[in-house]
C-alpha cells in the first residue's frame, strides 16, 4: 500500500452553501489526514491551470467560471491535501460520480450536488481523479512549505518574486 496525498476542493457552491462542516465530517470518518489546507481566491490563471484538460470540452469555459464562483458570487475555495494509504482513489470515491444525477446519493456529490440550467455540474467538491493528477494538483495549489510534509519532491531555491507582506509588522514565526 503507498501513501498518496491528494487534493480536495469545496468549491464555491459548497461554501455558498455552508457545506463545509458537512463535507469534512465525511472525510474525518475515515483514516486519512488533513497535510494542508487553505481557502484561496481562484485567479483565471490557476482555474486553466486546474482544468487544462478540459480545453477542448464545450464545457471548459462554464467550468473557468464555476470554480472562480462568477455562477454565485463567492470566489473562493476550500483546498486541502489529504494523506493516507491508497488516498487518491479512497476520497475519490467518497466524492462520488462528477455528475450529481449518477452519484450515489451516499456520496457527497449525490447528497449535495445538482445540475443546474444549463447541463453546469453543481458538484461540490473537486479531487483528483488518479495519482498523476494528484501531484500535479498538490503542486499547482500548494507551495511545499504550505504542507505539513510533503510525499512530493522539493527544493530550496532562492527567488526574487515580488511576495505580499503584512503591513507594518514582522512576519508571522509561523
Amino acid at each position: 500500500m503507498a501513501i498518496e496525498q491528494t487534493l480536495v476542493l469545496i468549491k464555491p457552491d459548497g461554501l455558498k452553501k455552508s457545506l463545509t462542516g458537512n463535507i469534512l465530517t465525511v472525510f474525518s470518518e475515515t483514516k486519512f489526514k488533513i497535510v494542508g489546507a487553505k481557502m484561496v481566491k481562484v485567479s483565471k490563471e490557476l482555474a486553466e491551470a486546474h482544468y487544462v484538460t478540459l480545453r477542448e470540452k464545450p464545457y471548459y469555459p462554464a467550468s473557468i467560471d464555476y470554480i472562480m464562483g462568477k455562477l454565485h458570487g463567492e470566489n473562493r475555495v476550500m483546498a486541502l491535501v489529504y494523506e493516507g494509504e491508497n488516498a487518491v482513489k479512497a476520497i475519490k470515491t467518497l466524492c462520488g460520480a462528477t455528475n450529481p444525477e449518477e452519484a450515489d446519493p451516499l456520496t457527497i456529490r449525490g447528497k449535495y450536488g445538482r445540475i443546474r440550467k444549463g447541463d453546469i455540474y453543481e458538484n461540490v467538491v473537486h479531487a483528483s481523479g488518479n495519482v498523476e493528477e494528484a501531484e500535479y494538483e498538490v503542486k499547482l495549489w500548494f507551495r511545499p512549505g504550505e504542507l505539513t510534509h510533503a510525499v512530493f519532491p522539493a527544493e530550496t531555491m532562492k527567488t526574487t518574486r515580488e511576495e505580499l507582506v503584512w503591513k507594518g509588522s514582522h512576519q508571522s514565526v509561523l
